[in-house]
């Protein structure tokens, strides 16, 4: 059984896609601290040739809470104001309807905090992209939290039954292949290689949001970029 962890961001970049597809349970790492500079309630869209970061507004946000523990703080006035951007960025794309669907989907529907609706944009658009996928949440698992990264990393994998955990290319240096192999876990890492699609110019802008794939790709076009990685 293959497995991934990972914190939850919202509508995350393509290679994150690939990864959730890649595992046959994936969870969602939401009781952890949070990352202020990270990607948890952040991301970039398309601005007709450069990225455009917008950020999701949080309530008492701090690298001293979990991310479960932060609630989001926008209004109907500011998600007016976010579906206007997504409009003026997006809405000469082909699938411009398909994508502020979805976007309408997550940001209006049922959260407590900022870690509920970013899971919410991964599982919906994975969902959408017809992903087997089991999602579950590291909060509600029974592993220690007193382990340090990769020791509760390996108990979530060996509490699960998973006999290969797979980590986005920057966990490198984090973790050990030796010790996961000494518990039977093989463990490989993904990188992302060569994903590439219209936009409106060339030349193409990389790792934004899922958004803009979904504003500018079908649902076969998005699925045809998910082998484009490697495991190493």
């Amino acid at each position: 059984m293959k497995l991934a962890i990972m914190q939850p961001y919202i509508f995350p970049y393509l290679g994150y896609y690939q990864l959730v597809n890649l595992a046959d349970t994936f969870y969602f790492y939401d009781d952890v601290n949070f990352i202020k500079k990270g990607w948890i309630n952040k991301n970039n869209i398309l601005n007709v040739d450069k990225p455009l970061s917008f950020t999701i507004p949080l309530q008492g946000a701090s690298q001293n809470k979990l991310i479960n523990e932060i609630e989001t703080a926008f209004d109907r006035k500011w998600l007016d104001k976010f579906y206007k951007t997504l409009e003026q960025s997006y809405k000469k794309a082909p699938f411009y309807e398909q994508g502020i669907s979805l976007v309408k989907k997550v940001m209006e529907g049922n959260h407590s905090n900022v870690a509920e609706l970013a899971a919410n944009s991964v599982v919906e658009v994975a969902n959408f992209l017809g992903f087997e996928t089991v999602f579950k949440t590291s909060s509600i698992h029974d592993s220690n939290q007193s382990h340090k990264a990769q020791e509760r990393i390996l108990a979530m994998a060996l509490a699960e039954g998973a006999n290969h955990y797979i980590n986005p290319i920057g966990g490198q240096e984090i973790y050990d292949k030796e010790l996961f192999a000494s518990n039977d876990v093989k463990l490989n890492f993904i990188k992302a290689n060569g994903i590439v699609y219209s936009q409106f110019k060339e030349p193409f802008v990389p790792y934004l949001s899922v958004i803009d794939a979904l504003m500018f790709l079908d649902k076969k076009g998005i699925n045809d970029l998910m082998p484009f990685f490697e495991l190493v």
